[in-house]
């Protein structure tokens, strides 16, 4: 696994303050300044990689937005079905609602479209706090939703360790950083 234009692309972001938060602007972060097809493959070609070894997978999680394109790419490559867990209601039969709070934000979130005994993978961008994946895997869990793994294309804290001990799931991470003088450091 080496990674190197997701790395590259890394230590090249711009970093932002909101409030006490550093927050680093990249594409597959953020969308933003693009998505360049090389890199975005890059990243879903790895997930793909470490979900083989899952063995049966139902479908394809992630969390609105920025996991949206990781998920829609690795769902075309693999044939899994995906569905997103959206930021609004749809008042769906079966609906769960999850209280999500970042290092930088409050709100709900929906989920959608997965039934009990679900054999599931989560995939999304970027694991910060890991508040909004213990929220998620929290109500995984009450609705015996089989999560197989969590896939995380950047990771930039700490914390890690104890979801994947609380919720005794494997979790990658493709690219671990930190932020030390508004720039971003790799750190594995």
């Amino acid at each position: 696994m080496t990674l190197e234009h997701l790395k590259r692309t890394l230590e090249s972001a711009q970093v932002m303050k909101k409030g006490n938060y550093c927050y680093f602007i990249h594409p597959i972060t953020d969308g933003i300044p693009e998505i360049k097809p090389s890199l975005l493959n890059e990243v879903v070609d790895e997930i793909q990689r470490q979900i083989q070894k899952l063995g049966r997978i139902d479908k394809i999680v992630t969390m609105e937005a920025m996991g949206i394109p990781l998920a829609t790419l690795l769902s075309q490559k693999t044939g899994i079905p995906f569905t997103i867990i959206r930021k609004r209601t749809y008042n769906l039969p079966g609906e769960i609602c999850v209280f999500q709070k970042t290092g930088y934000s409050e709100s709900k979130l929906y989920i959608n479209g997965i039934e009990k005994n679900d054999k599931i993978i989560i995939v999304d961008d970027v694991l910060s706090t890991g508040e909004t994946l213990r929220a998620v895997l929290s109500a995984m869990k009450q609705t015996n939703i089989d999560v197989k793994g969590v896939f995380i294309a950047v990771y930039k804290g700490d914390g890690i360790e104890q979801i994947r001990r609380e919720f005794n799931i494997p979790v990658t991470t493709l690219v671990k950083i930190k932020i030390e003088n508004d720039k971003v450091i790799i750190e594995s």
